[in-house]
């Protein structure tokens, strides 16, 4: 679930077997495409959040992937060292514990796929009732409208290229296909970006190389040089200024 700190209003929630990095991509990925970019994330101290080198101590410099795309799209994460530290949250959390199994029982529902669709559908009544209305008019928001939270909410690790211009992923060789960019790209350090849905693009600096299914079969695209640098903040200044800003709960 993540929910908007102002309004108390959802704007993503779906099941899943295990909550990790992936879902957390799909989470943020349905935000800033539906809503925009914002300025804070509250999140637990799980390890897919932050690297905890020792009990209660966050780093600040080892960050997980979901800590690096934060840190590329400007956005300020804060984890929380409890749950009573992400109260309003926890206070959701319970009421969805309460009446969501419930009316998935009423309603005969016993899959995760036929749950997230009853979900999607719930999402706009329980906003309707339990969302209130912000303290300041105007929606911080900012719209991501080059589209680059698409390569930074992924999984990127970088890799170097065997001698057969191939890349390894997860078992499997990705092969790397001609390009008027260089002869090979033998011994070079690409760049995998995993996206929530499995499918995989491979980079070369700003250059996207190839882009292959969750199994591994290439998908025939026209090349692109996406910009990947850091974003600053979506923050705003009120007129006394005090920083306003659209703080999330996940």
């Amino acid at each position: 679930v993540t929910m908007d700190d102002a309004t108390s209003e959802i704007l993503s929630m779906f099941l899943v077997e295990e909550e990790g990095t992936t879902s957390t991509f799909r989470a943020l990925r349905e935000v800033v495409s539906e809503h925009g970019l914002f300025c804070e994330l509250y999140t637990d101290r799980g390890g897919h959040y932050v690297y905890t080198p020792e009990p209660g101590v966050v780093s600040k410099t080892q960050l997980t992937q979901v800590g690096r795309a934060l840190k590329q799209l400007g956005i300020r994460q804060i984890a929380a060292r409890s749950p009573e530290a992400r109260g309003r949250s926890e206070r959701m959390f319970r009421t969805l514990q309460d009446r969501v199994p419930k009316e998935l029982r009423l309603a005969g529902i016993t899959t995760v796929a036929a749950a997230n669709v009853w979900l999607n559908a719930y999402i706009s009544e329980h906003n309707a009732r339990f969302a209130v209305e912000p303290e300041q008019d105007g929606s911080m928001f900012v719209a991501d409208r080059a589209g680059a939270y698409r390569e930074i909410l992924c999984v990127q690790e970088e890799r170097q290229v065997g001698n057969d211009n191939t890349v390894s992923w997860k078992g499997r060789r990705l092969q790397i296909s001609e390009s008027p960019l260089r002869p090979h790209f033998v011994k070079a350090t690409v760049r995998i970006h995993e996206s929530p849905d499995g499918t995989l693009s491979l980079f070369w600096g700003p250059h996207r190389l190839a882009q292959f299914t969750a199994e591994g079969t290439p998908i025939v695209v026209a090349p692109t040089a996406p910009s990947m640098a850091p974003r600053s903040g979506p923050s705003r200044t009120s007129p006394d200024g005090r920083a306003k800003s659209a703080s999330l709960t996940a």
